[in-house]
């Protein structure tokens, strides 16, 4: 079963978050308290673990967070998940997937520490549909 490793957050866009453990999925928004929350298509940003472990594995010093992504995830192949999929997040939490990596337009500090960065290739974006709190350890599912 997949689930949430770290759940992050940031105050300003453009730095890296911090995983603050837990939070509360807003509909139409993201992570509460989270600079990147807004009624727009990227409310929440999703990375793997293997993902991360990828980069650590090129000797970088790198764990949740350190690419801006909101959920740290574990077990699940969020890359192949086509667009409109649904996700249980926690108990209560469903969001929908509507963009598989980003443009990175300004090279990131990772970027220019190991020539490579995980998250525009790998980290994909959902929209919130239904709240809740949502913590580590909580699972997080494909919904058929």
């Amino acid at each position: 079963m997949a689930k949430i490793i770290a759940v992050c957050t940031s105050e300003k866009k453009g730095m890296r978050k911090k995983n603050v453990g837990e939070g509360i999925l807003k509909v139409n928004f993201g992570i509460e308290g989270d600079a990147h929350g807004g009624d727009w298509h990227r409310q929440v940003s999703l990375l793997a673990l293997e993902s991360i472990k990828k980069m650590q594995d090129m000797g970088l010093d790198v764990g949740p967070g350190d690419f801006a992504e909101n959920l740290t995830t574990e077990g699940i192949d969020l890359v192949s998940l086509p667009l409109g999929t649904k996700l249980k997040i926690g108990e209560t939490g469903v969001g929908e997937v509507t963009q598989i990596g980003k443009e990175c337009h300004t090279r990131c500090a990772i970027y220019y520490q190991a020539g490579d960065c995980v998250m525009p290739k790998e980290g994909i974006f959902i929209r919130v549909l239904e709240g809740g709190p949502i913590g580590v350890g909580d699972t997080i599912e494909v919904m058929e």
